[in-house]
């Protein structure tokens, strides 16, 4: 499924309408360049949820853990990971099956990821800055 958003706050209105169809032990993995607008995604599932915490990229952190009303969301940035090792450090595997994981830079560790996951790719547009194309994988809106 392909939507097109022509700003942040519509991307985060199209990420309202994915979270609620959430259910609590989704794997899923954002894709898109630097600025596409995976964290403003994550903003608008956080929403849905009812999760009033500030959202930011987990950068440096590596993980960020917000508590919904029913369950968890445990938000990844895998941007320097970039081996097994790497991954298994960050905790990631004992995460699973406990909550929603979003993970940011999934490109990074796609090849360790579970195959029934939700693929997320955000795309701009060259012609117009604020303009994404969303590609939905693996959930219907």
């Amino acid at each position: 499924m392909n939507i097109t958003s022509l700003s942040a706050e519509e991307t985060e209105s199209i990420a309202e309408k994915f979270g609620k169809k959430l259910k609590g032990k989704e794997i899923v993995a954002f894709y898109g360049d630097l600025g596409a607008g995976k964290t403003t995604f994550v903003r608008g599932v956080a929403k849905a949820l009812n999760i009033n915490d500030v959202i930011s990229s987990p950068t440096f952190t590596l993980v960020n853990e917000y508590s919904a009303d029913k369950f968890k969301i445990y938000h990844f940035d895998m941007y320097r990971v970039k081996s097994l090792e790497d991954l298994e450090s960050t905790g990631f595997f004992d995460y699973i099956d406990k909550g929603v994981i979003l993970i940011e830079w999934s490109e990074n560790i796609e090849y360790y990821l579970p195959k029934d996951i939700i693929k997320i790719k955000i795309d701009k547009n060259n012609k117009n800055d604020n303009e994404r194309i969303i590609t939905i994988e693996g959930v219907n809106l």
